[in-house]
């Protein structure tokens, strides 16, 4: 089988559209947005903004260009820096994905809000203090941005689309440890009715083109929420980094990074259906392969990359161990094939297989003629699904699962 790996979240999404649609009016032709305002007005399918913000300091940690590549408030992890990294991705070595600037919160005032219809008794708050007490869990899981490998979509596919130009390296694999979201919403008394959460950070209001879309929030069904979703105050066994969303962030294994909203602040708890800018104006796949209003982003998709340089040298005969490391928001890898230009041979695994992280592999190879050649490697994930030739085009460059053409030379 191969593909996207879109499963039935899109389900959800249609049963979330169509209680909003009785209301509100959401047509074939257009997409809801949020005014400056607050209000609720309608955006036409093909004009949609990239969405780009700006900050004098965007990112707080260093940014050597051996580790990074940096795209104004975003920085992209370089392949070849996580050769001999190990399994887990260094904090230093992490991407980061801000939609304007790491903010500075003091965790001694810092208050976790709760409210909204789904919860009995009204509001409640929890200090920083208050979540230490509670029941911790540690997982390991990855975080990836729903645009990382966009610009395939332009260089290997030659098709538009919008948003920042990642490569492969909006991806990072952390342990993470905190409270689960589910002990949270239990002590904040949820109720059976419960259908949405909205989590909301703490960063300053994004603004593009003119219009102020207000806080990064995303809604979560609360089958999802209570799944598997920690509110994590610890990365690689240290508190959170700035970066990364101290004092608090989400972490929601498998699904598209927008979800693990940073620098967490407010959740609001529906019995109704909710939605932000960011579930409807931006993280939907839309484009001729999709229904009018466009299908949401949830479940990451299968991919591949090598820990090499683009455009790697070789030595003509020099005998290599190719390595690299497969991904899939389905769950663990099942197989890792690779061509060097002779057919499709298959790689060894590197380590355990992990459900919610990456799997390392290796395979040996030698250099031959001089010139450039390229190199693939095709992910199998443990429901079958296998990376594609060919993205179904999407017109914001999401999900791109495609068998990346890493160029390398021979000289």
């Amino acid at each position: 089988m191969t593909g996207t790996g879109l499963t039935d979240e899109a389900t959800y999404d249609r049963k979330r559209i169509e209680q909003w649609r009785a209301g509100n009016a959401l047509s074939r032709r257009g997409m809801l947005r949020l005014t400056a305002g607050g209000s609720l007005a309608l955006t036409a399918l093909g004009a949609l903004p990239s969405g780009t913000a700006s900050a004098a300091t965007p990112i707080v940690k260093p940014l050597p260009p051996e580790i990074f590549e940096v795209y104004g408030t975003n920085a992209e992890t370089r392949w070849e820096a996580l050769s001999g990294q190990g399994y887990l991705t260094p904090v230093e070595r992490f991407f980061v994905r801000n939609h304007t600037a790491t903010p500075t919160i003091d965790v001694g005032t810092w208050r976790l809000k709760l409210f909204g219809s789904g919860l009995r008794g009204g509001p409640v708050e929890f200090s920083y203090r208050d979540l230490l007490r509670l029941p911790s869990e540690t997982i390991t899981s990855a975080i990836e941005c729903a645009g990382n490998g966009r610009s395939y979509f332009t260089s290997q596919q030659g098709q538009t689309v919008s948003g920042t130009a990642w490569k492969l390296g909006a991806i990072g694999v952390a342990r993470w440890r905190g409270v689960r979201l589910a002990t949270v919403l239990a002590k904040a008394g949820l109720t059976r009715n419960a259908v949405d959460v909205l989590p909301e950070g703490l960063d300053a209001d994004y603004v593009t083109g003119g219009v102020n879309l207000g806080k990064v929030r995303r809604p979560l069904p609360v089958e999802k929420a209570l799944q598997d979703v920690l509110l994590a105050y610890e990365m690689n066994g240290h508190p959170l980094p700035p970066d990364h969303g101290y004092p608090v962030r989400l972490v929601v294994p498998s699904w598209a990074g927008i979800s693990s909203i940073k620098w967490l602040g407010r959740i609001e708890v529906s019995e109704t259906p909710l939605v932000s800018p960011w579930n409807t104006q931006y993280y939907r796949l839309l484009g001729p392969d999709y229904p009018a209003e466009g299908t949401l982003v949830t479940r990451q998709v299968v991919k591949s990359a090598f820990e090499l340089p683009w455009n790697a040298e070789f030595a003509a005969g020099d005998r290599k161990v190719l390595r690299g490391r497969s991904w899939s928001g389905n769950g663990r890898i099942r197989r890792v094939d690779v061509d060097t230009g002779n057919g499709w041979r298959q790689a060894k695994f590197v380590g355990a297989a992990a459900d919610r992280g990456w799997q390392r592999w290796e395979i040996p190879w030698r250099a031959g003629v001089p010139g450039v050649h390229t190199l693939r490697a095709r992910a199998t994930d443990i429901t079958g699904v296998t990376q594609p030739e060919v993205t179904p085009h999407n017109t914001q460059g999401y999900l791109f699962d495609a068998i990346v053409r890493h160029p390398v030379r021979v000289v």
